[in-house]
């Protein structure tokens, strides 16, 4: 594919603000004949890394435009951007950010088909940052080398074998039917059949009570009434701790820190209250657990598990126990957003799934492991979800070895980025990419290296079992209960901070079936 090959139908936000604002989200064809030199399959020549198209040689002018054009919000859009100016690679570098984009599946194969026993992703120097400067230590999410792959070994066996999934599914269930019950009330209580408002908040409180009973086996009250406003302020600062982190990606932190900047401010507030919320529950879990008070035979919730292994330190065990509190309320909250209002402009599609749920619930009776491993369909909309509406907008690893991508030698060390939410606005890859659409994941098509959601290998999100699971039992019991609609069938415009979220609240209604 040469290099020109994608195209959105807008300005490039260089040329105008206000097109990132207003442009249709995917790609349309144009012709190949470009000014700058193309990179054909028919060109076998290796080609140097700095031969590669991109702005990465005016660092600086590139930052004042960034900057100048609020490009952290647009990011997505002005990777798409970039993505029709230069074709499928592209090299940028913007303050001390240095990366290489790529777009096309096959190039994401061979990225992280050699990305070896420890593969790197982005570091998030923010993060490192605030535990350097409260001498916190680093969770398997920010750690690398040997210490990562102990770690990760360790937590992969509690958090993804098939063995703790079923173990998951009742503590998740639960909290699902509070949800449920919930909305039930709210629409009784409305007097107007239905329940109408933005659920963002409900979403987040249903992500924390469905994190901390899987964490620790807890249960917050989150969803029956229950006022818990130390709770709140962690679903606040968890808001707050992504707003901030998204402008020391291009800024170092040091840098920040030492002008005591708001930015930097907001982000070590933001952190403490998440770290004090999760030392709370932990050290509440490890005294009830050496006192006897959490049974040592029947599943408590993962903390008490790796307390019974007693195979990592404890130490290392709340550092990553609190990556996860962090990383599990926006995150699955987000998708289930997206997913409800991409449901309700799609009513033909939330028949099908309705459809497909009462089917799996009689021929199971219910239950609701099974019906998890009954709904093909289901699973294939939250693919179509984070295709349309992923939580990241890349997805990166730094090479450990020299690789060749589009014939460009990519040295070791590199940065490289796959374009996540330019590869599911592309109709090089996905027709119709602007329509969703479940069934494409059935088909027989190839869908090679396209599912990257939930990242790729031995480094994929750690927590993406539980995530998945959580989403799906809820979108079985909520699409069997109620009809998702909304009141404002206009396409909602998107925004980046450190995850992709709605430009605008989404105001979505719920109907008792």
């Amino acid at each position: 594919m040469s290099r020109g090959s994608f195209r959105l139908s807008a300005s490039s936000i260089y040329g105008q603000k206000s097109s990132v604002q207003h442009a249709n989200p995917f790609f349309v064809r144009r012709d190949h004949s470009g000014t700058s030199e193309s990179c054909t399959s028919s060109d076998q020549t290796l080609k140097p890394y700095d031969a590669l198209p991109g702005t990465w040689r005016n660092n600086w002018v590139n930052a004042y435009t960034f900057w100048k054009n609020n490009g952290i919000k647009h990011m997505h859009s002005l990777m798409i951007n970039n993505f029709n100016k230069y074709g499928p690679i592209y090299r940028e570098k913007i303050g001390y950010h240095n990366s290489v984009n790529i777009i096309n599946p096959e190039d994401a194969a061979i990225l992280f088909k050699a990305e070896g026993i420890f593969p790197e992703r982005l570091k998030v120097r923010p993060w490192m940052a605030y535990r350097d400067h409260r001498k916190e230590k680093y969770g398997v999410l920010l750690k690398s080398g040997e210490e990562w792959r102990r770690d990760r070994l360790v937590l992969n066996k509690a958090l993804i074998s098939p063995q703790m999934i079923q173990k998951f599914v009742p503590l998740l269930n639960e909290v699902v039917l509070d949800f449920v019950s919930l909305a039930s009330k709210q629409i009784e209580k409305s007097g107007r059949g239905n329940w109408s408002a933005d659920l963002s908040n409900y979403l987040f409180k249903f992500a924390l009570e469905s994190v901390c009973n899987i964490l620790y086996g807890e249960r917050l009250g989150l969803l029956q009434g229950h006022k818990n406003t130390t709770s709140q302020k962690f679903i606040d600062s968890v808001t707050v701790m992504f707003k901030s982190t998204s402008p020391m990606l291009y800024i170092p932190p040091g840098l920040l820190k030492s002008v005591n900047s708001r930015v930097w401010q907001d982000h070590v507030a933001a952190w403490d209250i998440i770290f004090e919320h999760a030392n709370h529950c932990i050290q509440k879990t490890y005294k009830q657990f050496h006192l006897g008070l959490k049974s040592k035979t029947e599943y408590s919730g993962i903390l008490a598990d790796l307390l019974l292994q007693d195979m990592l330190p404890l130490d290392d065990i709340k550092a990553s126990i609190t990556e996860l509190m962090a990383g599990g309320v926006d995150t699955t909250s987000m998708t289930l957003q997206w997913i409800m209002y991409e449901l309700a402009k799609y009513p033909s599609v939330q028949d099908n799934l309705r459809r497909e749920i009462i089917e799996a619930k009689q021929r199971t009776g219910g239950d609701p492991l099974q019906m998890l491993k009954s709904v093909p369909l289901l699973r294939a909309a939250l693919k179509e979800t984070l295709r349309l509406h992923p939580v990241a907008v890349t997805l990166q690893r730094y090479t450990n070895e020299d690789i060749v991508l589009r014939n460009y030698h990519i040295p070791v060390g590199t940065l490289v980025q796959v374009g996540l939410y330019a590869m599911g606005r592309s109709p090089e890859i996905f027709c119709k990419p602007e329509r969703f659409d479940p069934e494409r994941w059935l088909n027989q098509g190839s869908n090679y290296f396209k599912n990257l959601g939930f990242g790729f290998g031995p480094r994929q999100c750690i927590g993406r079992r539980i995530a998945e699971t959580e989403m799906l039992l809820f979108l079985i019991h909520v699409i069997q209960n109620f009809k998702i609609e909304t009141s404002r069938l206009v396409e909602v415009r998107t925004t980046f901070d450190l995850i992709l979220i709605p430009e605008n609240p989404i105001t979505l209604i719920l109907k008792s079936i």
